[in-house]
């Protein structure tokens, strides 16, 4: 058995963690290296400056990968598997912005002992990100 208190069991409906960071440019660097992704509307100040967003953005994808760590690592956490994650960018995140994330649960699937994760992202109090995860939560089919 999982020593994550976060079991299926144990889960509540309602029960959420928020977590802070900044996304430095050092950070976005790092993820298009790693990806390859290197659009220039990411990384490039003065081609980003002649867009409609005036200034870098953060991939869309950097900041999923950022929900995943929160769910992996925070809350359930450690053990937790995700089965499907999905998300609708509502509004860019500047490079160099303090955003928020929180999960919370929404719902337990009793029939294969699922839950279903809200997932959202916040700079400030503008919503960015708002998605769904469904995880197999700690504990579950590890014994």
């Amino acid at each position: 058995m999982s020593s994550n208190p976060n079991t299926y069991d144990a889960l509540e409906i309602g029960q959420k963690v928020s977590i802070s960071r900044v996304l430095t440019a050092e950070d976005v660097q790092t993820f298009a290296n790693l990806t390859g992704d290197d659009n220039p509307i990411h990384i490039d100040a003065e081609y980003a400056a002649s867009t409609r967003f005036g200034k870098p953005i953060v991939h869309g994808m950097f900041l999923l990968g950022i929900i995943s760590k929160a769910l992996g690592r925070d809350f359930p956490g450690p053990g937790c598997v995700a089965v499907n994650i999905s998300a609708r960018f509502l509004r860019p995140v500047p490079v160099g912005s303090e955003i928020t994330v929180e999960v919370r649960v929404a719902e337990k699937i009793e029939k294969y002992r699922h839950i279903k994760m809200r997932t959202y992202i916040y700079l400030g109090k503008k919503m960015c990100v708002a998605g769904d995860a469904t995880l197999i939560p700690p504990g579950e089919g590890q014994d």
